[in-house]
């Protein structure tokens, strides 16, 4: 039933998903930005840190920004020139002197995170309600595919010469960009919301605005994997590979569970989906509180994966569902740059925390994420708001910009 699902799906859309593996497989830049300025460019750890935060800041602001371009002028159109962006960003980073890479970081984050809220619309716009979230699920199995593939081959290319990372990425960004381009249809065009219209809806939909912070909060407890997680297993006398096996194999877990759960799951409401991986998110937790150890870790990592593969999938469609035709990639950003919060948060104050009170780090990381869980369940399913005054809606999301459902 599983594979029937997959091969009832456009054509276009399985296209799009064949070039996001390709995509996250070259995706090589920003994870060997700071070796590459420090061992090829010469700078300082300082140097290079300042540049990595800039990047940080365009990705932020890609996301948030990223979807308006997507519903002012096409989810297919800003895709494509989102990635086009990247693909000359990632060939300028070797050319570029050393005193402008950090603002040429700021611009790759920004147009590199532009393209995440759009890939997202054109995929939920694609689909029905029901299959919204086996869409979405889908897409992230083939990022998460490309990710196992990338890191190892990004490797072999630096010992050679690290230009050919960013070539690479580029390359496969132009892949990318032309399936989008070539496979994508164009669908036809529906009336844009003012951004004004958009604030006055989304503050008045008390539960989009509640998974929105619930997800900030839980991104943040969820990253301590990546941000302290290593130190908490030097402290505790295991090797580095051992922390690089484990993340391995959670991201093996997803590409091949999470697509066929979000299928099994598309019947349940999704508050309860999304509160139930956050509750298994803070018991993930709980467990490196108490069990800090190799052991506990591959533990707490096996039920954190599942709690990921619950929620992550699930709340993407659910944020998709709430908008109103016309603010599909706002609302997509909205929820991007949400999801991505973690990344500037937890480092920050995952490593505070663990150098001063080590032990406190984990245990208020999982009570943040069980109190999270709560907060959603109790909140519910979403109650379509009220739109401005002109504005009328039929309560269905329907395709926007750039897809028309038809194949």
């Amino acid at each position: 039933m599983y594979w029937r699902r997959i091969a009832e799906l456009p054509r276009w859309l399985k296209a799009v998903m064949v070039g996001q593996l390709v995509s996250s497989a070259g995706a090589l830049a920003w994870i060997y930005l700071t070796l590459y300025l420090v061992e090829d460019r010469g700078m300082s750890a300082q140097q290079a840190g300042f540049a990595a935060a800039a990047y940080g800041v365009g990705l932020l602001g890609g996301n948030l920004c990223g979807g308006w371009f997507g519903d002012r002028f096409g989810l297919r159109q800003a895709a494509v020139v989102s990635q086009l962006a990247w693909a000359v960003s990632c060939l300028a980073m070797p050319l570029v002197p050393s005193v402008g890479l950090g603002v040429l970081a700021a611009f790759a984050g920004l147009f590199g995170g532009a393209s995440r809220p759009n890939l997202s619309a054109l995929v939920a716009t694609a689909l029905p309600a029901e299959r919204r979230r086996e869409g979405i699920a889908l897409s992230r199995t083939a990022s998460n595919a490309g990710f196992t593939i990338g890191p190892p081959l990004g490797g072999l290319l630096a010992a050679y010469d690290f230009s050919l990372v960013f070539v690479l990425d580029a390359v496969t960004s132009l892949v990318l960009a032309a399936i989008v381009w070539r496979f994508v249809p164009t669908g036809r065009r529906t009336d844009v919301v003012a951004s004004s219209g958009m604030w006055r809806v989304l503050l008045r939909d008390r539960a989009v605005l509640v998974l929105l912070a619930t997800i900030v909060m839980v991104d943040t407890v969820y990253r301590q994997l990546f941000a302290t997680m290593p130190l908490l297993l030097r402290d505790a006398g295991s090797p580095a590979v051992a922390y690089g096996v484990l993340i391995g194999l959670s991201s093996v877990v997803i590409v091949c569970c999470e697509a066929p759960l979000a299928v099994r799951l598309h019947r349940h409401r999704a508050s309860r989906v999304i509160a139930l991986g956050f509750v298994l998110v803070g018991l993930g937790l709980a467990v490196l509180g108490f069990w800090p150890a190799l052991a506990g870790a591959a533990v707490a990592v096996a039920v954190i994966t599942a709690g990921e593969m619950l929620y992550k999938p699930t709340a993407t469609a659910h944020v998709a569902d709430a908008a109103p035709a016309g603010m599909v990639g706002r609302y997509s950003s909205l929820y991007a740059a949400a999801s991505i919060s973690g990344m500037f948060l937890a480092p920050a104050i995952g490593g505070t925390v663990y150098q001063h009170a080590p032990s406190v780090l984990y245990p208020v990381a999982a009570t943040l994420a069980l109190a999270a869980g709560v907060v959603l369940a109790l909140v519910g399913e979403r109650r379509r708001p009220a739109l401005p005054a002109g504005r009328e809606y039929d309560g269905r999301p329907r395709p926007d910009h750039a897809v028309d459902a038809a194949q």
